[in-house]
């Protein structure tokens, strides 16, 4: 598999505004959907289809429409502001949640929740905001496989290079959807330039 980047002019600019310090929560919670419907389509583009006919208010025609199931499982607590998009564009998508604590001495991952649907034969979309060492999302992809998801995703709205580099070793078999590799993670594992905390930003609770 391999990484695609989102491009797209309203992509950029709605990561500018992310980026932005100044940007309050309530604007940054728009545009964090804003580029997660974005990135939802992005990653969704290969989406197998049937011929399926109806009957239009003129003739019958006939149509291509999804044949395949879908998955959503974001990474609590930051995925969720992923989640809506998602919900929007494929409403019948199934959702799962995933719980992830990382230690902030080790920045090693572990998780306290993991409630996901059947993911037999679906195509299962991760969602992670921010992907820094990719500890965590290696983690929470580990969980996925483990209930028998085959078909995996990646959709990450920031990357760090180090995380693209730990995904493509320990799960080549996954695509990862982001909107920017950014230059590095500094001393503190954030992401560089990234956006700060994208959960405190998403929520407000930021000190």
């Amino acid at each position: 598999m391999g990484v695609i980047l989102l491009d797209h002019p309203l992509a950029s600019h709605v990561l500018g505004n992310l980026r932005d310090r100044s940007t309050p929560p309530e604007t940054f919670r728009r545009h964090c959907k804003t580029i997660s419907l974005l990135l939802a389509i992005q990653a969704t583009q290969d989406l197998p289809t049937v011929p399926v006919q109806v009957q239009t208010p003129i003739k019958p025609a006939t149509c291509k429409m999804l044949s395949a199931s879908l998955a959503a499982v974001p990474i609590l607590r930051a995925g969720l502001g992923m989640l809506d998009a998602f919900l929007e564009a494929f409403p019948d998508v199934a959702v799962g949640y995933i719980g992830l604590e990382r230690d902030e001495q080790t920045a090693i991952a572990h998780s306290y929740y993991c409630k996901v649907p059947s993911l037999h034969n679906k195509i299962t979309f991760l969602l992670d905001p921010m992907l820094a060492t990719g500890g965590s999302a290696c983690h929470a992809l580990s969980l996925l496989k483990e209930n028998r998801a085959t078909r995996i995703k990646l959709l990450s709205i920031v990357s760090a290079p180090e995380g693209v580099e730990l995904i493509s070793k320990r799960h080549p078999d996954v695509d990862i959807v982001t909107a920017s590799i950014d230059d590095e993670l500094t001393v503190q594992k954030y992401i560089s330039p990234g956006l700060g905390d994208f959960g405190d930003r998403l929520y407000g609770t930021q000190i």
